[in-house]
């Protein structure tokens, strides 16, 4: 039996292995191989990992349908990265870019596209820096959130329920962490009172950088508000998008019906 995908995914000189394959009933089934450590991240290092991690579990190349991989140059090189390497072995196993990383690489051009927009998310990325930079701080604005939400809750301004005012904090935000753009506009959006108090406290630190002073100013401008708001309406629908497509029992028809 052929196993039909085989998935690696490199942080810093480690790499994880997985592998789906389809079982005799017709049910696509995904395992984790393991992790490895590898010297350096070079393609032929990679394809030395994987295939003593194939030959720990028995698997041959040449039983290999495809390969998934993020847009890295030596994962996706045409002459030299690790595809190539494996097709060169087996000309079957064909690259397929991961769908919700090329997602991903679309949101963080998105982010860049223009100078306006550029100036927002390093302002947004530096608000979640300052803002959860130390326990101290985190503590402080999960501690005045929660605080807003309780004296919103018994004014009735709040809804209430299960599942609903859970624990949240400011994540940073990552060009390779999937979604990582909208939850943290969504968490600013949400928490906003408290942020605007926590960047208070910050900007009073005489430790804080110049440059990390006026993020308050600037958050209650109309800009930032304006582009906040359409980035979220925009990221939101991307963000059901990507979710769908990490989905296990998700097809890409289904997908591009969504």
């Amino acid at each position: 039996m052929c196993f039909t995908f085989v998935r690696c995914s490199v942080i810093q000189l480690i790499i994880s292995f997985s592998c789906r394959y389809v079982s005799k009933s017709g049910e696509v089934v995904e395992r984790f191989l393991g992790i490895k450590h590898v010297p350096n991240t070079t393609s032929t290092a990679l394809k030395k990992a994987l295939l003593e991690v194939f030959a720990t579990h028995g698997l041959l190349i040449a039983r290999l349908r495809g390969q998934g991989y993020d847009g890295a140059s030596n994962m996706r090189g045409e002459f030299n990265g690790l595809q190539k390497l494996i097709r060169d072995e087996n000309p079957y196993a064909f690259y397929i870019h991961c769908f919700a990383h090329q997602l991903q690489l679309i949101v963080v051009a998105l982010s860049r596209c223009c100078k306006g927009l550029e100036d927002f998310f390093d302002d947004v990325s530096m608000i979640a820096n300052l803002s959860s930079s130390s326990c101290r701080r985190k503590d402080i604005l999960i501690d005045k959130h929660k605080e807003i939400l309780l004296a919103k809750i018994k004014k009735g301004e709040m809804p209430t329920g299960r599942g609903q005012n859970q624990e949240i904090s400011l994540v940073w935000l990552g060009d390779t962490r999937w979604g990582s753009h909208y939850t943290t506009l969504s968490r600013i959006e949400s928490m906003w009172d408290a942020v605007i108090e926590i960047l208070g406290i910050v900007e009073d630190d005489v430790r804080v950088p110049c440059r990390a002073r006026g993020l308050v100013h600037k958050m209650e401008t109309f800009s930032f508000v304006f582009i906040m708001k359409m980035m979220l309406k925009l990221l939101h629908m991307t963000n059901d998008v990507s979710l769908l497509l990490q989905k296990k029992d998700q097809n890409i028809v289904q997908v591009c019906d969504g």
